[in-house]
């Protein structure tokens, strides 16, 4: 790793951040754009030429696919190298996931199996178990699954109703119960499956397909993914061995919910892929298009799409390899023998949580958007499918709602903070007090910014931080301990942080190529931060005032408001020029242009 500051959980939103204390993809190594490379080829010749088949629900084919991959070392980048994967960083992982993100249900099959499938066992599996399992997932010889929701149990994993007990020779569990919506079910040879073992203690275990009493239900019938397999998994007195209880007994929620943190960051990441592709799709259509004897992408409103969903995609990029990196950072902290403990890396990249709810919330939202106006500007092509800016539009859909929704994700993001906040992890309620002493002394008209190109946007970034502080404060001291309960108010401190930390990013990497690379290089970059800060600042501030409306009333209500309008004043720039300029470059290179 470069010589970066270490970041706790949360600490960007109360810390000034250096764009040197951030990983971008302007930093990868040779090795990292080898895998891309990799990754990208066999996409491009394997797996779209059989896109269609797939789509179909093609078990063999999709499994021949998987192996091949599991041959490149696509499928082990997170498994050690002593049970037969590659064992790099996290970033690596990141380029693999944006590269296998737009190729359809693969992505999927591939999504589950190197996520959720495999990494209860790097992380939680105990010696025997890695060996006995990891080879063959590494391989792609089986393919994995993950077995938590069922009927009365998503959200509220730990209600589930599967049950665990042990047999009268004590060599086996029986488990009995249904789970529902496990991706890749019809084809999968392994389970991490969740049971309570005497009914009461949450626990997870491998389980074979070919164990006595295990099958699966029918296949869903969903508006996308098609071509991934979705079935309840069934458990008639499976015989499961003890030897495949993971981590404790009573410990499952251990596994569950770190597991799900890094499924939600690798979600972004192939998010964050098919967001390029729709870009590329979107110009490549538009620049051959021809209305009124010229191409549609001279129009003013195609252009303001192109450069929408390319400005969105650059936030969501930079977003996913500054966490990338942030993993990465924390986990060179490890000494030798906690390195070699899955626990130890889990609780590392736990530190992250709310990060990962941020990331998976921002980049299945943005995918949503990029696809929405792929379709569009294809117009009545976009709605068939013959081109594939449909099936993009369906598939997106299910990515706001597994790895926890983005509901739920929203209420993870401040909760998580407060709760850090009342361990003493993070000094956000101190930050958060000081707010109040800041605005009896601030004037906005007082500030005076450098001669920089980004300066308003680093001022503002700055603001929102406050802006976020102030209101998150100011509903801590309203509701206290029953502040869970406000919903509505923790969504918008939610939307808040996430747009903090999708801006800072954006602008950390535009300001670390302005200091490498000099300002020239950093054109688009920069019209790009400009642009979405001028988009997302009177968001923030109408966020604000919502809550605070909620929250207080009277003169106390008017004294926050005022408060909420100095820290948000702002003035705003040319953005349909800049926006020209970001898209008269799409155009220019018929593809994603950062």
């Amino acid at each position: 790793m470069a010589d970066r500051k270490i970041f706790t959980g949360g600490e960007f939103l109360i810390t000034d951040v250096a764009p040197d204390d951030v990983f971008t993809p302007e930093d990868f190594t040779d090795e990292h754009k080898m895998i891309y490379e990799t990754a990208k080829d066999f996409i491009a010749k394997e797996v779209m030429p059989n896109v269609d088949k797939l789509e179909e629900k093609n078990p063999e084919l999709m499994l021949e696919l998987l192996g091949k991959a599991g041959e490149l070392g696509l499928l082990g980048t997170d498994i050690p190298e002593e049970y037969g994967g590659l064992g790099l960083d996290k970033v690596s992982t990141t380029v693999v996931g944006e590269a296998v993100g737009d190729s359809g249900p693969f992505a999927v099959v591939h999504g589950a199996h190197t996520g959720i499938g495999t990494l209860p066992i790097v992380y939680f599996g105990n010696d025997e178990q890695k060996k006995k399992y990891l080879p063959k997932l590494a391989s792609g010889e089986w393919c994995a699954a993950y077995c938590l929701t069922e009927a009365g149990a998503g959200t509220d994993a730990l209600n589930a109703r599967t049950k665990a007990v042990l047999s009268d020779d004590g060599k086996y569990y029986i488990l009995n119960g249904e789970k529902m919506f496990i991706t890749n079910a019809g084809w999968a040879s392994s389970f991490i499956v969740y049971a309570k073992v005497d009914g009461e203690q949450f626990t997870g275990f491998i389980v074979e397909k070919d164990y006595p009493g295990v099958s699966t239900g029918a296949e869903e019938k969903k508006l996308g993914v098609h071509g991934s397999s979705t079935r309840p998994l069934i458990l008639e007195d499976a015989k499961v061995p003890v030897e495949n209880v993971m981590y404790e007994i009573g410990k499952g929620h251990k596994i569950a919910f770190n597991i799900l943190n890094i499924g939600r960051w690798k979600l972004g990441a192939m998010t964050m892929g098919t967001c390029k592709t729709c870009v590329t799709g979107a110009v490549k259509y538009a620049n051959g298009r021809t209305q009124f004897n010229v191409p549609i992408s001279s129009f003013g409103m195609i252009k303001t799409k192109l450069a929408d969903m390319a400005v969105r995609t650059y936030m969501s990029e930079s977003m996913m390899y500054r966490q990338a990196g942030m993993f990465d950072d924390k986990l060179s902290t490890l000494d030798e023998e906690a390195k070699k403990s899955g626990a130890e890396t889990a609780k590392a990249i736990e530190e992250y949580a709310a990060e990962c709810s941020i990331t998976k919330v921002y980049g299945s939202e943005t995918l949503d958007f990029c696809a929405d106006e792929y379709v569009q500007t294809l117009g009545g092509y976009g709605f068939c499918a013959e081109y594939p800016a449909e099936r993009y539009y369906r598939d997106s859909r299910i990515n706001k709602i597994w790895e926890g929704t983005n509901e739920i994700n929203r209420m993870l993001v401040p909760g998580t903070m407060m709760k850090r906040a009342m361990q003493g992890r993070l000094n956000l309620l101190q930050a958060a007090q000081g707010i109040a002493g800041e605005l009896m002394t601030y004037s906005p008209l007082s500030v005076q910014l450098p001669d920089t190109p980004l300066a308003l946007q680093e001022h503002m970034v700055k603001m929102s931080k406050k802006l976020a502080l102030m209101v998150a404060g100011v509903a801590a001291q309203k509701f206290g301990a029953k502040l869970d309960r406000e919903q509505e108010v923790l969504a918008k401190i939610a939307d808040i942080v996430i747009e903090i930390f999708a801006m800072e990013s954006g602008l950390l990497r535009a300001l670390k190529i302005i200091d490498k690379q000099g300002e020239d290089k950093a054109e688009y970059q920069i019209a790009a931060v400009k642009v979405y800060v001028d988009e997302m600042i009177p968001k923030i501030e109408t966020w604000a005032k919502q809550a605070i409306a909620y929250v207080e009333a009277g003169d106390t209500l008017r004294t926050q408001l005022a408060g909420v309008k100095k820290l948000a004043r702002y003035q705003p720039i040319d953005a349909i020029s800049l926006k020209r300029q970001i898209a008269d470059r799409v155009i220019e290179l018929e593809s994603y242009p950062f």
